[in-house]
């Protein structure tokens, strides 16, 4: 394999597990990373910047979607436009590791809208939390009524983003 092409297995999930390689090259690398950056540009606009037409263009599109490369498309928000000022790491540390009390606390954790980002993590805490909310005085009462309201959480610490470079 050369230094321009990456392969990537995936295992996909069926009655007999088979494994797909995917080859990544440097187009698909640009297309990648322009769709990354802005996924509502048409197959046109992608094709005429790594310099394909519109249906080799395509066709690698769908094959990164297929396999898997591609997840999904969503839009990124600027959550001060949408009246959420205050970015917060939130470390949580669980006060039990049974696996229906960390179950428990994961499906209560991704159905709070304020919390954007959950991550099981290893070091002094067991998950970080990225919150997105108004202002500190709606975090206070975020902490008080709704983290505090989850049973298996024994330990919240806050760090605050004063500014972000990239994200």
């Amino acid at each position: 394999m050369d230094e321009t092409s990456n392969s990537i297995c995936l295992d996909m999930a069926s009655k007999e597990k088979s494994t797909i390689e995917i080859k990544i090259d440097d187009i698909d690398r640009t297309i990648l990373l322009l769709l990354n950056d802005n996924a509502k540009l048409s197959n046109k606009e992608i094709a005429d910047k790594v310099g394909l037409t519109v249906t080799p263009t395509y066709e690698r599109i769908r094959r990164l979607e297929r396999s898997g490369v591609i997840k999904r498309y969503r839009a990124v928000l600027d959550s001060k436009l949408m009246g959420k000022d205050l970015h917060v790491h939130c470390h949580i540390t669980l006060k039990n590791h049974e696996t229906e009390s960390i179950l428990d606390f994961e499906e209560k954790i991704i159905q709070l809208d304020e919390v954007v980002g959950c991550y099981n993590i290893a070091g002094d805490y067991d998950y970080t939390l990225h919150v997105e909310i108004a202002d500190m005085d709606a975090y206070h009462e975020f902490i008080r009524r709704t983290l505090t309201a989850i049973k298996n959480i024994g330990n919240i610490q806050s760090a605050f983003v004063m500014k972000t470079m990239k994200g």
